[in-house]
């Protein structure tokens, strides 16, 4: 897995462009990244609804949870689906819109200086994230120090890390010790 510098896609993911993104401030390098996760309806997996949503192709009719959050525009950097395929929605050169209201580092605007990480999952699910996610979101982060060598161990945060009584992603049953790589 290789992330290109000049264009900050990563050689093996599948891209699926979001239209929610911009230019970060100052063009800032990314000096944090953010594990959440997210599932589609609430406590499913696979299908197309994650897509919909980053896409701004959410239908609010197809599920009841998707009529509450049709409207929003967000998405992530990278998604890490249960089989370990890795999709990117945003060039590491941009800002995705992950963190919402957020502080890390000392600093507010957590989007405007971090990468976002999706892992399909949810929070609360006690059979927490698949062995093949573990191994794709490690070449990923490699791939990405590669680049970044600022984005050390301890620059690798909990969405609920960064806003703590808002968020409680990645949760509980999401294993740190398998994130953290050479």
């Amino acid at each position: 897995m290789r992330l290109d510098s000049q264009t900050g896609f990563i050689n093996q993911a599948q891209v699926v462009a979001s239209p929610n993104c911009d230019d970060r401030e100052n063009f800032s390098e990314p000096e944090a990244l953010i594990i959440h996760c997210i599932s589609l309806p609430p406590g499913e997996y696979g299908g197309t609804a994650i897509n919909d949503l980053f896409l701004n192709q959410l239908d609010s009719a197809a599920h009841p949870y998707f009529a509450e959050i049709a409207a929003l525009k967000v998405s992530s950097h990278f998604l890490i689906r249960r089989d370990g395929v890795l999709v990117q929605y945003v060039s590491t050169l941009q800002r995705a819109w992950h963190a919402g209201e957020s502080y890390c580092l000392g600093k507010p605007k957590v989007n405007d200086f971090s990468l976002g990480i999706e892992l399909e999952g949810l929070d609360t699910d006690e059979n927490g994230y698949a062995s093949p996610q573990y191994q794709t979101l490690a070449e990923l982060i490699k791939a990405l120090r590669k680049v970044y060598p600022q984005l050390t161990d301890d620059r690798i945060f909990a969405h609920s890390d960064i806003a703590p009584g808002r968020k409680t992603d990645p949760g509980p049953f999401f294993k740190w010790s398998k994130v953290f790589v050479a």
